[in-house]
């Protein structure tokens, strides 16, 4: 098992920053993807970042050119850092890490508790 402990979530102005750090421990050498989703009021869950091992990094349209997902794997964590924040922002983020294979019994997937970001105007 692998577990997902967040932090760095709080309270940002419109056009400010905020960094988010996800620290896994346990399994971790069976982890091949980690990203970020988050989840607004009344929508569903959504990716916003996603950092494979050995792959490109990804963006949702949404954050491509302000947020930077980033893997220290000395470290076991990944991190979101969220610049040139809007209200839309706003949401629950949530750590979400996954042994994504081709055999479906051998996928793996999980997730931190999630972390609030609110950006005021």
């Amino acid at each position: 098992q692998v577990q997902l402990v967040e932090s760095g979530g709080g309270l940002a102005q419109a056009g400010g920053s905020l960094g988010l750090s996800c620290v896994a421990s346990g399994s971790i050498s069976s982890i091949n993807v980690m990203c970020w989703y988050r989840q607004a009021p009344g929508k569903q869950r959504e990716l916003v970042a996603i950092v494979p091992t050995g792959g490109s990094t990804r963006y949702a349209d949404s954050v491509l050119g302000r947020f930077t997902i980033s893997r220290d794997n000395a470290k076991n964590t990944v991190s979101l850092q969220m610049n040139s924040l809007k209200p839309e922002d706003t949401a629950v983020y949530y750590c979400h890490a996954a042994r994504n294979t081709w055999i479906v019994a051998n996928r793996r997937t999980y997730w931190g508790q999630g972390t609030q970001v609110t950006v005021s105007l």
